[in-house]
């Protein structure tokens, strides 16, 4: 029998397969790119789905761990950004491919991060507290980080209606609808509570799904600009290989504890890439295909990197 926690502990596999299978309907589907205008109904139900998980109504349990909740912030809001600063410094791109490149790193993960957490032998159970945190503090600061790295000249290029539209319906919306659920599920409201575990099966199955909308409709722009993509792949892997150490650098700093630490790892390794997806997808045409594969690449290079981080950060913070 197929349960809930079956799908989760599989959902590694899942991705990856998901991925190779809609690399390749992209590539050999000369239609593929219909598929984009599911995008966005897709990822408001994903992000819906996952927004019900994450315990909003139970903030005070992130702040009862000063030190790791303070450690996670530094780390994710002070630390990474200035490597980011720092690699789109070292490999230029154009304001369009940086543009890219922002949105992703400066995001971090809210959703399958806990269950890498998890499988690494990190406090899951603390980033889960701490996601709505995360989720808060990554909105109200990426504008500003969007403004301090690419300037006035660059910011002029987006098109502030359709990008704030598509912050309204695909996050603002899902999280409102999340709220009322949790509300609902702990007021012993019955549909409330049906609705809200039903909501526990979907983000595995419609995180799948976005990756193949994603990949098999956007692989094309991809195929057909190589130079672009293969410019930001020194960039992602050199924040892969650095960001695990930032996260330990901030626990060192703020005397986490070794679960904690490994936590911390993960959190600043582990991006927020479909959150911001639909926010790549408002910018004008066609440089928003351009920006959606450029976050698209990121998430295809972060998960080959989680199987490596379950390994690798373990043993990096076995000595903390």
């Amino acid at each position: 029998m197929i349960t809930k926690e079956i799908i989760e502990e599989k959902q590694i596999s899942i991705y990856i397969i998901t991925i190779l299978i809609s690399g390749f309907i992209g590539l050999n589907w000369n239609n593929s790119h219909i598929l984009e205008k599911t995008i966005e109904p897709v990822i408001g139900i994903l992000l819906y789905s996952m927004f019900c998980q994450i315990p909003f109504l139970e903030l005070k349990k992130a702040l009862q761990n000063r030190s790791f909740f303070k450690a996670l912030l530094f780390s994710n809001f002070v630390l990474i950004p200035l490597l980011v600063w720092a690699l789109i410094t070292i490999f230029p791109n154009t304001p369009i491919v940086t543009l890219g490149i922002l949105l992703v790193l400066l995001t971090p993960c809210i959703d399958y991060v806990i269950v890498f957490t998890h499988l690494g032998k990190g406090n899951s159970k603390a980033v889960l507290a701490s996601t709505p945190l995360l989720f808060i503090f990554q909105m109200l600061l990426l504008p500003f980080y969007l403004w301090i790295f690419l300037g006035k000249e660059t910011m002029a290029i987006i098109e502030i209606t359709p990008f704030v539209k598509a912050f309204l319906y695909l996050i603002v919306v899902p999280f409102l609808l999340s709220i009322l659920t949790q509300t609902l599920s702990k007021s012993n409201n019955k549909t409330g509570k049906a609705i809200l575990d039903f909501s526990g099966w979907l983000p595995v199955p419609f995180m799948a799904f976005t990756f193949f909308v994603v990949i098999a409709s956007q692989i094309g722009v991809l195929y057909n600009n190589p130079a672009s993509i293969l410019k930001v792949i020194p960039v992602y892997i050199t924040f892969a290989v650095i960001a695990p150490f930032i996260g330990k650098f901030s626990a060192k700093v703020f005397k986490v504890d070794i679960f904690g630490s490994r936590a911390i790892s993960f959190s600043t390794s582990t991006r927020n890439s479909l959150v911001v997806l639909p926010l790549a997808l408002a910018l004008p045409a066609p440089e928003n295909q351009l920006v959606a594969v450029v976050i698209v690449t990121q998430t295809i290079f972060e998960i080959f990197f989680e199987l490596i981080y379950i390994k690798v950060i373990p043993r990096l913070t076995r000595d903390s």
